[in-house]
């Protein structure tokens, strides 16, 4: 028995079909036959045998697209668009706790299908009235998760790159946060979530694989033999094999085939003072610049050399010159302790005051 893939929307999930008759190859817009009525979609695949019949029988492929129908499934964009802004209004009319994302109108316009996200449970029953009023059609609103609503709107990740969900999974599948622990990614909610607010899909990519090359480690916190004794495990590099443990407050790292083989680590390389749990690896802080040396007093010399002073030449220079020079400073100092006085000397016989004072 022959079958073949078609999907109706884009990074949806393939369904499988009974051509029949009708040549479809990749790519090519056919009609089938859905338990909703008839649809328009894209074959996924080329069409290939079954090697065991069904569990449940096919639903056959109709026709090839013919330009009516590619006619009608424009019209149906068209009024999925309109009824999107007409429910909006609605809902904001009505202040209903709901979010509509997305409109499907079925392909003969028997049924239009309202896709909506909300916290809660939400009374849409005169939503729906009004709707049927305006539409003339049956209406069905569907509550979709927040996973759901980032498939049907899309967007770009925090990689850059337009969301997985848009454009290749096709199911969702369960993301904890042990893989994230298994592959030593920080457990920020902020780095580890996607638009969504849920874990990233993506890492569920690369678990399996983490899981391999973990299985022969030793699990963090047990106690191992090594060449130079006992230790406790505190640190694993799953992807360059590797493994730190702590004995006698040093830490030792070593690789997987050193610990099977009981071989010694390089103790140069590897043999570490232990941080103690908790505390921040502390650096060492960068060298002080040396200071420039202090500029070395002059001693004064044992015997300064002593000018003549001249007649111009005040007491305080004299004496802090070395002491008082034979000058005329000299010899008003005679003169003042002779005649006792200070004042300049008229010019009389000696010990005669003047009479200017």
């Amino acid at each position: 028995m022959r079958s073949v893939g078609v999907r109706f929307r884009k990074a949806n999930r393939i369904y499988t079909f009974d051509p029949g008759d009708t040549p479809c190859e990749p790519g090519d817009w056919v009609v089938v036959e859905t338990e909703r009525g008839m649809a328009l979609g894209a074959v996924a695949g080329p069409p290939r045998e079954l090697s065991s019949p069904p569990a449940y029988p096919l639903k056959r492929v109709l026709r090839r697209a013919e330009e009516r129908d590619i006619l009608r499934y424009e019209q149906n964009c068209e009024m999925e668009g309109y009824a999107h802004e007409f429910c909006s209004e609605l809902i904001r009319q009505k202040n209903l706790p709901m979010k509509l994302v997305d409109v499907e109108y079925l392909f003969d316009g028997s049924k239009a299908i309202f896709y909506f996200a909300s916290e809660g449970r939400v009374d849409f029953r005169e939503l729906v009235r009004d709707l049927a009023r305006q539409f003339h059609t049956r209406i069905e609103m569907r509550q979709i998760g927040v996973r759901d609503e980032a498939k049907m709107v899309g967007g770009v990740g925090c990689c850059g790159r337009e969301l997985c969900c848009a454009t290749f999974l096709t199911d969702f599948a369960p993301i904890s946060v042990r893989m994230a622990k298994d592959q030593n990614v920080s457990l920020n909610p902020v780095k580890i979530s996607g638009i969504c607010g849920r874990l990233m899909c993506c890492l569920g990519y690369e678990h399996k694989m983490y899981e391999d090359l973990a299985r022969d480690m030793p699990k963090l916190g047990k106690r191992v033999q090594t060449p130079r004794g006992e230790g406790k495990v505190i640190r694993r590099n799953v992807l360059e094999g590797t493994f730190s443990v702590v004995i006698e407050g040093k830490e030792l790292e070593l690789t997987l085939e050193q610990w099977r083989r009981g071989a010694e680590a390089p103790a140069e390389a590897s043999a570490v003072p232990a941080a103690p749990e908790g505390a921040r690896p502390e650096t060492a802080p960068p060298p002080r610049p040396p200071r420039p040396p202090r500029p070395r007093e002059e001693a004064p010399p044992a015997e300064a050399a002593i000018e003549p002073a001249t007649e111009g030449a005040t007491e305080g220079a004299t004496e802090g010159a070395g002491g008082p020079a034979p000058g005329a400073a000299s010899r008003r100092r005679r003169r003042r302790r002779r005649g006792g006085g200070g004042g300049a000397s008229t010019g009389g016989p000696p010990g005669e005051r003047s009479s200017d004072g």
